[in-house]
């Protein structure tokens, strides 16, 4: 044939969706409506220019693909301009008329996959005796072209059943992409809901470690010059950025999100202790004032009154101190070593309980929680925070990944690590760690010293948060030349951008 065109079908958005019926209160879901249309998607001409766009149109009768698709039949006419009488769609001679071409015999089949369904229709145009001929005047196509054979007809339909399935698995392998896409976004908000002092940070991080690895996969000179990252590593990259901490959904929830260095119920305890305290005290100064007015009588207990104000107020002045100290040394801060000594200070005063029993101020448990050097967890806790890594692997290592992205858990489970070996869990050093993760874990630091402030930490400035980078660099920590090309790369602009699929 001397031109061709190609139309798949496709659903409406609108047919995509659910529809809903009711019966009586509830709402059931039935089958969507499924709306369809032709998508014009290539066309070819070897005697003329096509000036070619995608367009859509209806599935119906009025034109020849839309009568192809909408009843699975074939249609092959002999000359366009003289359509058999009595059939329900028409020619569109408008580009006949602005090219100067003739359009005469057509061939259409319908594209059916293995169930007999139509996704799309091939249509061919202008059977030619010598296939090598230019159909440049209407008389060329007079002389040249005849109608497409039966035989012809037959291979059309056969290589149709072919297309058709080589596109049915191209359709099912960009639904399966989609499908797994959706997963992962959907696995990541689930984890950051958990903390939504953390939202967006997964998404946050594979930005940013793509865009390093797309910078990486630039440079011609350095340590990295000889390191390509394939399209396959840049979406295996990308998806165990997203990934990385999944795992901490293997990690209780009041340990997860824990601000303080104690948990909201045992603050709540310890002001209703120190409030029992203060109304001790109270009650002993008024015991005191009657035994006092009893003995004295009331002339000398008037007098005595403002020494008795005077100390009650400065008991409970001392309470309140206490407690603004608890307060002070609740916050996640690195203390100074006096705290400690007031901490204990406190912890050595005792009070009589409900049952007149004599209890510290504070108990073992609170002093040590309350003694936290750096941040709000205890050992136990920050172990508790650090196994989300292995959760991770875990978690990743059971999807049957395909063997292009099969090192996402590899990848993703040592985000944590230092190149000095004193990260974790797994206590890893430089030559155990890839490329991958080490562009990863700079972008996860970065996020997290630049991220709105969070209960347990401020948010630094860019400055700061590369200076700290930095002071990671000198230690060995991360790696120097990864650095330097964030920096030098202006990677950090791409931080609140929205991630790119792959």
């Amino acid at each position: 044939s001397d031109a061709g065109s190609l139309y798949v079908v496709e659903e409406d958005e609108e047919g995509k969706k659910l529809l809903l019926k009711n019966v009586g209160d509830e709402p059931v879901v039935r089958d969507a409506e499924r709306r369809m249309h032709l998508r014009f998607k290539l066309a070819q001409n070897d005697s003329v220019a096509v000036p070619f766009r995608e367009v859509t149109m209806e599935i119906d009768e009025k034109s020849i693909a839309g009568y192809v698709a909408l009843t699975g039949l074939p249609v092959n006419i002999e000359d366009a301009y003289h359509l058999p009488s009595g059939v329900p769609y028409t020619i569109n001679r408008k580009f006949d008329e602005d090219s100067g071409y003739r359009t005469k015999s057509i061939l259409a089949v319908p594209m059916k996959n293995q169930q007999g369904d139509v996704v799309g229709v091939v249509q061919l145009i202008n059977s030619k005796r010598v296939f090598a001929t230019k159909l440049v005047s209407v008389a060329m196509v007079t002389d040249q072209v005849g109608p497409f054979t039966l035989r012809q007809q037959e291979i059309v339909a056969s290589l149709a059943s072919q297309a058709a399935v080589a596109y049915e698995n191209s359709q099912l392998y960009e639904a399966i992409q989609r499908l797994f896409e959706g997963f992962v976004r959907a696995s990541v908000v689930a984890i950051e809901s958990r903390d939504p002092t953390t939202s967006g940070h997964s998404f946050r991080v594979a930005n940013l470690t793509v865009a390093l690895a797309e910078a990486v996969d630039r440079v011609d000179s350095g340590p990295y010059k000889d390191i390509r990252f394939s399209r396959s590593e840049m979406k295996e990259i990308r998806y165990a950025s997203l990934l990385h901490d999944f795992g901490k959904v293997g990690v209780r929830e009041e340990v997860l999100v824990k601000a303080k260095k104690l948990y909201p119920a045992q603050l709540d305890v310890i002001r209703q202790r120190f409030q029992f305290v203060k109304r001790s005290m109270e009650t002993e100064t008024l015991r005191a004032r009657l035994d006092y007015v009893l003995e004295k009588g009331r002339e000398e207990y008037l007098a005595k009154l403002p020494a008795f104000d005077q100390e009650l107020s400065a008991q409970l002045a001392e309470v309140d101190q206490w407690f603004q100290i608890i307060l002070s040394a609740n916050e996640p801060t690195i203390l100074a070593d006096g705290s400690f000594e007031v901490l204990n200070e406190i912890a050595a005063r005792h009070y009589k309980d409900y049952e007149s029993a004599e209890s510290p101020l504070l108990d073992p448990q609170e002093i040590k929680l309350l003694s936290i050097r750096k941040g709000s967890l205890d050992d136990a806790e920050r172990l508790q925070i650090e196994s989300h890594v292995i959760h991770t692997f875990n978690f990743l290592q059971q999807i049957p990944w395909t063997k292009e992205i099969r090192s996402i858990p590899e990848i993703a489970r040592a985000h944590h690590e230092k190149l000095n070996g004193k990260g974790y869990p797994y206590r890893l050093s430089a030559p155990e760690i890839p490329v991958q993760t080490r562009i990863m874990t700079i972008s996860d630091i970065f996020d997290a010293l630049s991220a709105v402030d969070r209960p347990y930490k401020k948010a630094v400035g860019l400055d700061r948060a590369l200076e700290i980078l930095g002071f990671a660099v000198k230690d060995g920590e991360i790696d120097a030349g990864l650095f330097q090309l964030f920096r030098d790369a202006k990677v950090f602009e791409r931080w609140k951008i929205e991630p790119f699929p792959y």
